[in-house]
């Protein structure tokens, strides 16, 4: 007993010396998606910021492939240190563990860090699509379900996960059209190559304002400020459609406490940042509230989201390529 003891009191003191000296080299955050995205992106603005607050550097580390799995899964292989960090999103770090036959194991692999941001989808057509609400959209898709075409980021992709979940609530099945990206998927929807589409807000909302495409509803319980002419899907009539790519930071499992929370408070002082602040707002991103920045909160969380979501992509029969 009193062994055991000594060990413990050995680890916890190397650990806080570790924190205190943490860090002493530059951080690297993985990105598991190409630069330019909505999700890199947002990664280089905290790391910039998160670098300040750390009196260090944060660098970005764009690794590629297999809808995000492959960046999340060298932060999963590499040390419990804290100088390796996973930047993901619902996509990376919920769906994938249905979709794929991942190598490491999505609740347990990581340790969470903070919740960082949210953007709910919206559901868009090109601008010949006769319905001019949800309700009518839903009437329209039911009624000529066999015709009509809705484009996905790729098979598993969020946004393909979102379309079968809205075919299940209706009572539809539509033709998933698989694309690269939400780029591409964007231009043929504004070409009218395909019919409808679910994208992140952020990325949707200058094209819904130019009227280059129609906009229905947002899958939140509220409006967006970023559009407020947009209804929620509450009041457009399909309550409870809930889907928002929400962000956050994870660790390595096992790094030590204290370099967490030193990690943990580079993001509170990030998301306090009145700059910052006003930057992701504009983006069209949703803060979380003080008392949901914490690790705790995020853990549970993201141990919801997997209990909800797991359970329709395995009933929908949706795999990765």
């Amino acid at each position: 007993m009193l062994r055991r003891l000594l060990v413990l009191a050995a680890y916890a003191f190397c650990a806080l010396a570790h924190a205190q000296d943490y860090p002493n080299r530059p951080v690297v955050l993985v990105i598991p998606y190409a630069a330019g995205g909505p999700t890199d992106v947002l990664g280089r603005i905290f790391a910039e910021r998160m670098g300040k607050s750390l009196n260090g550097t944060v660098l970005v580390e764009n690794t590629v492939g297999a809808a995000g799995s492959i960046g999340v899964g060298r932060v999963a292989r590499a040390p419990a240190d804290g100088y390796m960090l996973s930047f993901g999103h619902w996509g990376t770090h919920v769906v994938n563990g249905a979709v794929y036959n991942l190598p490491y194991d999505l609740r347990t692999a990581f340790d969470p860090v903070a919740l960082l941001v949210s953007n709910p989808q919206v559901l868009v057509s090109k601008n010949a699509v006769p319905a001019h609400s949800l309700r009518e959209l839903n009437a329209w898709v039911k009624a000529n379900q066999d015709k009509i075409s809705m484009a996905t980021s790729g098979v598993g992709s969020p946004n393909h996960v979102a379309g079968v979940y809205y075919g299940n609530i209706i009572g539809a099945r539509l033709l998933m059209v698989p694309y690269r990206g939400a780029g591409p998927a964007l231009q043929d929807l504004m070409a009218g190559q395909v019919d409808m589409m679910f994208d992140q807000a952020f990325n949707s909302i200058p094209q819904l304002r130019a009227g280059k495409i129609r906009g229905y509803a947002v899958t939140a319980p509220t409006r967006l400020a970023s559009a407020p002419d947009l209804p929620s899907v509450d009041e457009a009539g399909l309550p409870g459609l809930y889907i928002s790519i929400w962000h956050g930071l994870w660790a390595p499992h096992g790094t030590p406490r204290p370099v967490v929370m030193k990690l943990n408070t580079a993001v509170v002082e990030t998301l306090a940042d009145p700059a910052i602040r006003a930057r992701l707002s504009d983006m069209g991103q949703e803060l979380p509230t003080r008392e949901r920045e914490t690790p705790e909160s995020l853990g549970a969380y993201h141990k919801a989201e997997i209990e909800k979501w797991w359970p329709l992509i395995r009933a929908a029969g949706i795999k990765g390529e």
